[in-house]
């Protein structure tokens, strides 16, 4: 078995969607000063690789301590979207994969985005799924939605239909993942566990994926 790391690392200056302020980290006590070391960490809840719960959209929605830990693990199954064009994931691009999605508990929605972390372009152009693709996809028994991007839905969106089509169906959306060309090829466990917090509308996880063999 091989464990593979989804996350990207929490630190200052890192990627955050735009308006959200960024982590901070201060210093409350040090080895040399106290005797130990501690420090106060400020995140927004959707900072990183993070889940999103239905209460972030949807205002009679669950939050997050309404879903039960295995909720955040099942099979996964990885879906190469790398060559895709038009910035659209269409039904007719999804289709070919119905046999594997139908098998599995969290798609993860490779476009390879994941490679401008850190640079403008993450921000702006990545592949979001089309009104039809997103209802087509909550006919599956679907534990969870992820993908290798800032937002499911385009950053000029104003009504998210893509994140009240999924969460209405209280399927979780996993968002600003690492998804290596080693998942599209292996069958794998999916495990992205929040922190435990009451009534939050999403949370920080550290997704990984536990391939076997």
């Amino acid at each position: 078995m091989q464990f593979v790391d989804l996350s990207h690392t929490i630190e200052a200056s890192m990627p955050c969607y735009p308006g959200t302020p960024g982590p901070t980290f201060h210093s409350l006590a040090s080895i040399e000063g106290d005797g130990f070391a501690e420090q106060l960490m400020t995140i927004s809840s959707h900072t990183g690789t993070h889940v999103d719960l239905p209460s972030h959209i949807l205002p009679a929605g669950l939050s997050l301590d309404a879903f039960t830990v295995e909720r955040f693990a099942g099979k996964g199954v990885a879906i190469d979207l790398r060559s895709l064009t038009g910035g659209v994931i269409t039904v007719e691009a999804l289709y070919p994969f119905r046999d594997r999605i139908r098998e599995c508990e969290f798609l993860l929605l490779c476009s390879g985005w994941s490679r401008y972390w850190g640079f403008p372009d993450y921000y702006a152009g990545y592949p979001v799924l089309s009104f039809e693709a997103a209802r087509w996809l909550t006919g599956f028994s679907l534990k969870g939605v992820g993908v290798d991007m800032i937002s499911v839905d385009a950053p000029e969106s104003t009504d998210f239909f893509v994140h009240k089509l999924l969460l209405q169906k209280e399927i979780l959306i996993i968002e600003n993942l690492v998804c290596p060309p080693l998942l599209l090829h292996s069958p794998f466990i999916f495990y992205g566990f929040p922190l435990k917090l009451v009534g939050a509308e999403a949370s920080p996880v550290r997704a990984v994926a536990l391939l076997d063999g």
